[in-house]
């Protein structure tokens, strides 16, 4: 059954999605992503890859509802670090949910648009790090191929792709906690559909070679995450 890759579309992707709906959709996908502790993989990246640096300048690529680019600022400020952070985001329903969640004292530049067409005004003098959150397994072999080359050639001091690992538990186990969580409809059947559009270990490596980014790393991390990164 999870063999191979589904490439059903998720019914959020869909652009006659009512911008009610979808914002409702944001707002339980946040708390998925704090119940299923989807944020602490990036999290760790940037806290090893920074080093002793004071400073740093972000784009998230797809940032659905903004928490993790939240989660990212609120660690940020905790640890002393300034901090510069751009999402990017082709759903223009995005940016409405991720304004409205995100406090007005919390700077943070939300755009809509493809991260291909980032512009002077928005990369101004480029990023230090470049990351997506369960954005992988939404795109094509083709997009997939174009975002790692991306990152590599845009991410000063690395890159995060955090993602979900195609896996039996996963599988059965979302279904339960959606219902117990009573998450809407559309996060229920996205979420089961998502596991089964992701990659395994061994399915990253030849994606890698194809994009000729020898050196990135396959790291698996807990709950059921498979994440790929590249510090310089």
């Amino acid at each position: 059954m999870l063999e191979g890759r589904s490439l059903d579309e998720e019914l959020m992707d869909d652009p006659a999605l009512d911008p009610a709906i979808y914002s409702h959709v944001m707002k339980d996908l946040a708390q998925v992503n704090s119940i299923t502790l989807a944020r602490r993989p990036t999290l760790d990246f940037l806290s090893r890859a920074l080093g002793q640096r004071k400073s740093f300048r972000l784009l998230d690529v797809g940032y659905g509802a903004g928490d993790m680019l939240r989660a990212i600022a609120i660690w940020a400020k905790r640890c002393g670090i300034a901090a510069e952070l751009v999402g990017v985001d082709l759903n223009p329903r995005s940016e409405a949910a991720a304004r409205s969640a995100t406090p007005a004292d919390m700077s943070i530049r939300y755009v809509t648009g493809d991260y291909a067409d980032i512009g002077a005004d928005i990369g101004g003098e480029g990023f230090d790090f470049i990351v997506s959150s369960l954005v992988a397994h939404h795109m094509s072999h083709d997009e997939l191929i174009a975002f790692l080359r991306f990152m590599d050639a845009n991410a000063r001091i690395g890159w995060f792709v955090n993602d979900l690992h195609r896996h039996r538990f996963g599988w059965y186990g979302f279904p339960l906690l959606a219902a117990i969580m009573r998450w809407h409809p559309i996060v229920r059947h996205d979420g089961r559909l998502s596991v089964a559009r992701s990659y395994r270990p061994a399915e990253w490596h030849p994606l890698l070679d194809e994009a000729e980014l020898l050196s990135a790393r396959v790291v698996r991390r807990f709950p059921l995450r498979l994440c790929v990164e590249k510090i310089r």
